[in-house]
């Protein structure tokens, strides 16, 4: 590892923590209805909206809020699937791409994809949709789906924040104000800033070029910055290239690499202040923070340390090298030269860290252990600094469950900023933890067994007979880091199956749906819960939440309850891929 490396790290991280409460302090504000200097020119917007859609401000029960939600992303989802299949009839087609480009199963992986906030890709994005689907299809949702998000996180911590009352909110007063007053002004700024560092942004055709080869090359191009932005704040991920952040006109230079890292835990990390200021503790709103750097940091370093080992074992010249052996320079292996290996391991921490899924580079191509780190960070819920609202509500559900073992250990009812934490919280925390967890397993465990599945798309006993480039360890990982991803709403994959299948597309849709809103509901049940307590007082026996200890817990809760879940398909894959290096 080198100085220059951690040099990088350490900066990208000192931004986070500058930005992290003015931009809480100002959502705070936004989201309490409170007046911001964006009011003047944005509340006769939201007002707008409002009265063309019929909105009615009056707060709602979490059934409710619940219901609404739903219902959004239901018809969210059936738009962008009609989109696909009609956009021979859309505008902006430069290409004349048709709804044949887009079958039944991809359409539909695609619209859950995009409305779940995860964005996975099963298609090439520059020769599969055209301008008009990626701008109001894929780009609108990757607003509302955030916005959704990040709603939905507000709603938990008002359960915290409130005492004896019912309501908990208005789901499409929430969903208008996360989109006008933060998403949409900060994209708008991001784009720009894109644009300068070379990220394109057109509705030309794209340009066939000739070679110095003499081989005819087809340019694509398009609507990318706009994208780009909302893709890295929202921490959606879906690229407008096949190639991601890797590709040159999605991430040019440095500076843009280190800005959309930047962008990806820029609301992540602002929330858990949101959280504090809100919950009139900001000490509480630090204490997840610090808990979060901790498992970040421990995430990048695993990662940095073993990309920059390289892989233990090579042969060359036809003459295996000893175990101690390591790559000379480390792996750079599916690595853009333009960013090194220090900014590929950051930014595939960061990307799983949080619900994103954008890549600079292959994760397939890192050693196992290096590769092991972002399945491991998807696995952990996401909950580290995690997506826009879901890595604060992820790690509101884990700060449950261990004050909960805390008072366990004490022979105490816990308490959690003044709300009694009993079983109804418990149990609807556990649901949702295990939810993933069953989703994750049954659908690995069944494309890797059965033989439907097994026989298409891999094969572990040999060479690969369908659409999986690797046997044994390495194509069982491929496979659990697939539905990992597509539960966790991460995205990203280790690139090495080709998802574009029946099969995958609709198993990694449902593994989406499940993960995104049966995780919800149980989460807005328990904002219901503690919105209706009343709040106890203080005292000698109540444990303190704003503390290293605190911090200590909750970082071990985290990390003991992903272990004991996944260690034996982990095992299985890259940990066993390792020692047979």
């Amino acid at each position: 590892m080198t100085t220059n490396g951690w040099l990088q790290i350490a900066v990208f991280f000192a931004l986070i923590v500058m930005c992290a409460k003015p931009l809480g302090s100002f959502i705070a504000g936004v989201m309490e209805g409170k007046r911001t200097f964006l009011s003047a020119v944005l509340v006769p917007f939201e007002r707008l909206i409002y009265r063309i859609c019929g909105i009615d401000s009056e707060e709602q029960h979490w059934t409710t809020y619940a219901g609404s939600l739903l219902a959004f992303s239901a018809v969210s989802a059936l738009l962008l699937y009609a989109m696909q299949r009609l956009q021979g009839w859309m505008p902006w087609n430069p290409l004349g791409l048709n709804q044949n480009n887009v079958s039944p199963d991809l359409a539909f992986n695609t619209a859950v994809s995009f409305t779940t906030n995860t964005n996975w890709q099963s298609y090439v994005p520059e020769t599969t949709l055209n301008y008009f689907v990626q701008m109001a299809g894929l780009t609108v949702h990757n607003f509302v789906s955030a916005a959704a998000g990040l709603a939905i996180a507000i709603a938990l911590v008002r359960g915290f924040a409130r005492h004896s009352v019912r309501t908990i909110g208005n789901f499409w007063v929430d969903l208008t104000r996360c989109t006008l007053y933060i998403l949409l002004p900060l994209s708008i700024l991001a784009a720009l800033v894109l644009c300068s560092q070379g990220v394109i942004q057109n509705l030309n055709p794209y340009t066939t070029a000739i070679t110095l080869e003499g081989v005819k090359q087809t340019i694509s191009q398009g609507p990318v910055a706009s994208q780009e932005a909302i893709k890295m704040l929202g921490t959606n991920g879906g690229g407008f290239f096949n190639a991601n952040s890797a590709h040159p006109f999605e991430n040019p230079t440095p500076f843009s690499n280190m800005f959309q890292m930047f962008l990806i835990f820029l609301i992540p990390g602002a929330l858990t202040y949101t959280f504090g200021k809100m919950v009139r503790d900001t000490r509480q709103g630090w204490a997840l923070f610090a808990a979060m750097t901790v498992l970040w940091f421990g995430g990048v370093l695993t990662a940095y340390h073993f990309e920059q080992q390289g892989t233990p074992t090579l042969t060359k010249a036809g003459i295996e090298m000893t175990a101690t052996s390591t790559q000379s320079g480390g792996n750079m292996e599916g690595k853009e030269t333009r960013f090194g290996i220090a900014d590929t391991a950051l930014f595939a921490t960061v990307t799983t860290d949080a619900s994103c899924g954008a890549v600079n580079g292959m994760h397939d191509s890192f050693t196992p252990l290096g590769g092991l780190v972002p399945l491991f960070n998807i696995q952990l819920g996401e909950v580290v600094f995690g997506g826009v609202g879901t890595g604060l509500y992820g790690m509101l559900m884990f700060a449950i469950l261990a004050v909960f073992i805390a008072g366990l250990m004490v022979g105490r009812t816990p308490e959690y900023l003044g709300k009694k934490i009993e079983k109804k919280e418990v149990k609807m925390a556990m649901v949702a933890m295990l939810i993933l967890a069953a989703s994750i397993l049954f659908f690995a465990g069944a494309t890797s067994v059965v033989e439907f599945a097994k026989n298409s798309y891999w094969n572990p006993q040999g060479p690969t007979t369908g659409n999986t480039s690797n046997p044994g360890a390495h194509g069982l990982a491929e496979i659990l880091y697939a539905y990992t991803s597509g539960t966790g709403n991460n995205g990203s994959a280790f690139a090495g199956i080709s998802a574009n299948t029946p099969w995958y597309n609709l198993t990694l849709g449902f593994a989406m749906l499940i993960g995104r809103f049966l995780m919800l509901l149980p989460l807005l049940a328990i904002a219901g819960s503690l919105a209706a307590k009343k709040q106890v007082p203080v005292s000698a026996g109540t444990f303190p939440t704003h503390g290293p200890l605190f911090v200590s817990l909750l970082v071990g809760v985290v990390v003991i309850v992903g272990a004991l879940t996944y260690f034996p398909a982990l095992s299985l894959g890259p940990i066993v891929e390792h020692l047979m290096l």
